[in-house]
């Protein structure tokens, strides 16, 4: 609740929003994505050359959709950032995510992140967050 809490507090407080546009409905549909993704997935990663390609995937088809959306969302936002180079496939029952940094010394901090890490980096989900609920699309 408290995500979008803090977007109806945004809402109400900037005088310019336009309630025509508002669709909390959607930021809930992108919240549970989220819960979905961090609960109910599974997730094998596996190294290539100077890379690693997270696999995230789930026998529930609603669950396996959100998985879709997200990790493609994810690499349509974030590619380039931190000099990691992110894409995205979808697969039966969800997608893969592969990082490639820049950096062979960031091998460690992906190694580390894993998975659910990397659908979290940068600081631009409380921006994305307001996007969907104004109606607006941030992919």
């Amino acid at each position: 609740m408290s995500g979008g809490k803090e977007i109806v507090v945004l809402l109400e407080a900037d005088r310019k929003t336009d309630w025509s546009r508002v669709d909390v409905e959607g930021l809930r549909q992108h919240l549970i994505d989220m819960q979905n993704v961090t609960l109910a997935t599974q997730v094998s990663s596996s190294e290539f050359g100077g890379g690693l390609r997270f696999e995230a995937t789930s026998d529930t088809p609603a669950v396996a959709a959100s998985i879709g959306r997200m990790v493609v969302a994810h690499v349509m936002t974030m590619d380039g950032v931190n000099g990691w180079r992110l894409e995205a496939a979808e697969i039966p029952g969800g997608a893969t995510l592969t990082v490639t940094p820049a950096q062979a010394s960031d091998l460690d901090k992906i190694r580390g992140l894993g998975f659910i890490g990397v659908m979290t980096v940068g600081m631009h989900h409380q921006e994305h967050h307001l996007a969907i609920a104004t109606g607006q699309s941030p992919h």
